[in-house]
C-alpha cells in the first residue's frame, strides 16, 4: 500500500478525530524529538509521523530502521515513509495540526498554504523542556532485547532454535477460539508536584493517558498477530469502553462476537503511574455471572466455532463472562472434537478457581491461584503443581512465579522442571501471563511438546514485559527474540 493510500485510509478511519502531523528524518530519536512528538500528540487524538526518504546524511541509518525507531514510540499512531511530496501527503491526510519546531517559525513553511484550504493549523513548538516518565517510556524501543534463550534448559530437553522456529511457523495454521473477559487498561501518567500542605496527600499533575486492550481481548489479539486464525467471544456493557474494545479488535484483525449485557460496565482498570511506579489502581467493573439467557446465546454462537477449532482458550478474569454453564458446555464439546484446551483463571484482586477447568490440556496459574484452587497454603511448589494437575485432570501445569520464572509440571511420569525469568529488567509486568498463556497454547496446538511450549511462552512473556502496556506479540517479535536482537 502506498503512503498516500495509508494516509487516506487513516483519515477515513479516524473521521471526527483530531490528527497532528510531524515529519522529519529521525536518524536518531533524541529527547528533542520526544518532546516535540509528545506536544503534537497532546494537541490531538491521533499522531501521524512522516519519515523523509533516504538522503546522503541518512546513509548510515536505513529507511526501515528509521521507520521502526519511530514506530516503537507508544505515542505515535501511524508512521509512514514520505515516498511522495509533502503537499500530496497533507492533502491525503488533511491533518488538523502540522507541528514543527520553534526554529522553523520565521522560515519558509509551504505547509501553511495547503492547511489554509481546509482550515488546518500550523503550530510551532519545541514542547516541554522537562521530560516526564511517559517520555522516557516512549523513547525506549520495544525491539531492543537484552536477554538470551535458556541454554541449560534447552539442552536438558533437546530443544534447538530451529525447532522453535518451525513451531512458530506452524502456529499460522492453528484455528483458535478464545473466550473470556475483556478489559481495557488505562495508564494515566503523572508528574510529581509534591506533598499537600493541608493534609499528607501526594500531589501529581496528569501528563498523558493511554488505553490498551487487555484481558481475554489481548489474548485473542496476540494469537491473531502471531498468525493464527482467531475467533473471540466476550461480554461488554453499553458504553464507550466497549466501543474501544470493538475498535482495537478490528485493528488487530480479530473476528469477535461481543455479547452486550446491560447489567454491567465494560471492565476498565485505571493505573495512575508516576516515575515508573503505580500510585493507585481504580477498577470499574461488576463480577456477577452472566444469566442463563445470555449464556445460552453465547453457546449458540460458540459451539459451532468449536467444531472448526484446533484450540480453545479460556481466559478467565472472574468478572462473570465464563459462567459454569458456558465453561462446562464448551469443555465437553471441545473434548469430543479432541481440540487442545488451555485455561487461565486470574486471582489478583479477585478470587477464582483455576481447578474448575477440568480436563484441560494446560493450566497456567500463578502460585497464588494454584493455592486458592487447592486451599493449600503450606505445600511446596512441586507438590502444589502436582496436586493441581490431578485435581483438575489436566495434561500439564505451567505455574508462573513472577521474577523467579516458571515451574513446569508435565503429565505422565516426567519430572518437574523450572525456567528462570528470561527478562529480569521488566518495564511493565502487566500482560506477562497472557503472553505466556497464548504462546504456549499455540505451541502445543501446533505440535510442540510441553518443554518447547514453556520455552516459547517464556520468550513471549519476556518480550511483553520489555514495553509498557499490552501490545500484541508478532511473529517477527518472536523471531527477533529467538535470534536475540
Amino acid at each position: 500500500m502506498t503512503s498516500l493510500q495509508s494516509l487516506r485510509n487513516f483519515r477515513a478511519h479516524n473521521a471526527g478525530r483530531r490528527i497532528s502531523f510531524v515529519s522529519g528524518n529521525f536518524k536518531v530519536i533524541h529527547p528533542g524529538h520526544i518532546r516535540l512528538l509528545r506536544f503534537a500528540r497532546e494537541m490531538a487524538d491521533r499522531l501521524v509521523v512522516g519519515v523523509v526518504p533516504g538522503n546522503p546524511w541518512n546513509a548510515m541509518v536505513s529507511e526501515r530502521d528509521r521507520l521502526e525507531n519511530v514506530n516503537a514510540l507508544n505515542m505515535v499512531d501511524l508512521v509512514c515513509l514520505l515516498d511522495t511530496s509533502l503537499a500530496e501527503a497533507l492533502r491525503a491526510l488533511r491533518p488538523d495540526f502540522v507541528v514543527k519546531g520553534k526554529e522553523y517559525e520565521d522560515g519558509d513553511n509551504p505547509e501553511a498554504a495547503i492547511l489554509d484550504t481546509y482550515n488546518g493549523k500550523l503550530v510551532f513548538s519545541s514542547g516541554s523542556s522537562v521530560l516526564s516518565e511517559a517520555d522516557v517510556i516512549d523513547g525506549t524501543s520495544a525491539h531492543s532485547l537484552s536477554f538470551s534463550l535458556p541454554g541449560a534448559y534447552m539442552q536438558r530437553h533437546g530443544i534447538v532454535p530451529e525447532d522453535l522456529r518451525r513451531i512458530l511457523e506452524a502456529m499460522r495454521d492453528v484455528r483458535i477460539t478464545v473466550v473470556g473477559d475483556s478489559i481495557v487498561d488505562e495508564y494515566i501518567h503523572c508528574d510529581p508536584l509534591g506533598m499537600s500542605q493541608e493534609d499528607p496527600t501526594i500531589v501529581v499533575r496528569q501528563s498523558t493517558t493511554r488505553r490498551y486492550l487487555g484481558g481475554a481481548g489481548i489474548v485473542a489479539a496476540h494469537a491473531a498477530s502471531l498468525g493464527a486464525q482467531v475467533r473471540f467471544a466476550t461480554v461488554c456493557g453499553y458504553d464507550d469502553t466497549a466501543d474501544f474494545v470493538r475498535e482495537k479488535l478490528r485493528e488487530y484483525g480479530v473476528h469477535a462476537h461481543i455479547f452486550e449485557d446491560d447489567t454491567r460496565p465494560t471492565t476498565l482498570k485505571q493505573r495512575f503511574r508516576c516515575r515508573g511506579k503505580t500510585l493507585l489502581r481504580v477498577s470499574h467493573l461488576q463480577q456477577h455471572d452472566v444469566d442463563r439467557r445470555l449464556a445460552r446465546r453465547m453457546l449458540k454462537v460458540l459451539l459451532p466455532c468449536i467444531d472448526d477449532s484446533d484450540l480453545l482458550i479460556f481466559s478467565d478474569f472472574n468478572y462473570g463472562c465464563l459462567s459454569p454453564m458456558v465453561v462446562d458446555s464448551l469443555t465437553s464439546h471441545a473434548q469430543q472434537r479432541k481440540a487442545t484446551i488451555v485455561a487461565d483463571s486470574q486471582s489478583s484482586s479477585q478470587i477464582g478457581d483455576v481447578g474448575r477447568f477440568c480436563g484441560a490440556t494446560l493450566l497456567t496459574p500463578t502460585e497464588r491461584e494454584a493455592r486458592l484452587a487447592l486451599k493449600d497454603f503450606a505445600s511446596g511448589l512441586v507438590v502444589l503443581a502436582d496436586n493441581l494437575l490431578h485435581k483438575a485432570g489436566a495434561g500439564n501445569v505451567i505455574m508462573t512465579l513472577g521474577e523467579a520464572g516458571i515451574l513446569i509440571q508435565p503429565g505422565g511420569n516426567e519430572e518437574t522442571d523450572q525456567l528462570p525469568a528470561l527478562n529480569p529488567m521488566a518495564k511493565d509486568v502487566a500482560g506477562a501471563g497472557d503472553s505466556l498463556l497464548v504462546v504456549a497454547a499455540l505451541a502445543l496446538a501446533a505440535g510442540g511438546n510441553i518443554w518447547q511450549a514453556a520455552c516459547l511462552g517464556s520468550l513471549g512473556a519476556a518480550i511483553q514485559v520489555s514495553r509498557e502496556g499490552n501490545i500484541p506479540l508478532s511473529a517477527d517479535d518472536m523471531l527477533r527474540g529467538l535470534l536475540n536482537r
